[in-house]
């Protein structure tokens, strides 16, 4: 490199230079580092979004599981003594749906204990079951099913739920085949009258039965005991 020539001291001629030479590898190194980040193609905001919508996307049009068929429930409720029921038939039926005849109908109760003592209400379970080959359609309504107390042997009539509460909606249900539905009565182990008119008085211990009754169509009888 030449030797610097001036009026000044050689010194600050070689300060000039290296300073200038310092700038022109700073401009040299920014230029460098502009054209390979350019070039580089490094982590992309607007990339790492498409992927991000792409996931979104498939997560969203993902078909989910279709909901599995439930069988549906009513329920059936009496006027003053306790009338519960529950029934998986439709409560409404097309022109095509026939009523249910009462041989096509099977008929059943049962007390839910053998034995009361006295003060017990006892609970009486009616099943109605469309035993015939097609589906029908029947008043269910609570006034047109009876649970009717006898003396064991039958001869002597205690009680009934209509006695005192005869008067009910119609309750307009479809049976499938093999479809049933199933109602509670509770008595309160007094007796009764149709009209309701007679006093009633708490039956005295011994044994007893109870028939189910819709219509026309009446169960085999069923018997237990008050102690």
């Amino acid at each position: 490199m030449l030797e610097p020539n001036g009026p000044l001291p050689p010194e600050i001629y070689w300060r000039r230079r290296a300073l200038a030479i310092g700038g022109v590898v700073v401009v040299v190194a920014l230029l460098v580092w502009i054209i390979a980040s350019v070039r580089g193609g490094g982590d992309d905001p607007e990339s790492a979004a498409a992927a991000g919508t792409s996931e979104l996307t498939e997560a969203t049009t993902t078909p989910a599981a279709e909901p599995s068929d439930g069988s549906g429930s009513s329920t059936a409720d009496a006027s003053g003594t306790s009338v519960s029921g529950t029934t998986a038939a439709s409560t409404s039926a097309g022109p095509e749906v026939a009523p249910c005849a009462d041989q096509s109908l099977a008929l059943k109760v049962s007390p839910d204990r053998p034995q009361y003592k006295a003060g017990d209400e006892p609970s009486f379970s009616i099943a109605i079951t469309n035993i015939g080959t097609s589906k029908c359609e029947r008043d269910l309504g609570s006034g047109l099913q009876q649970a009717l107390v006898y003396s064991l042997n039958g001869s002597n009539r205690l009680w009934s739920n209509v006695d005192c509460y005869p008067d009910a909606d119609p309750a307009m249900q479809v049976l499938e085949p093999g479809g049933q539905a199933r109602f509670t009565v509770k008595w309160s182990g007094t007796t009764s009258e149709p009209g309701c008119k007679a006093p009633r008085v708490q039956v005295a211990p011994g044994a007893y039965s109870v028939v189910a009754q819709l219509g026309e169509l009446r169960s085999s009888p069923e018997p237990f005991n008050f102690s």
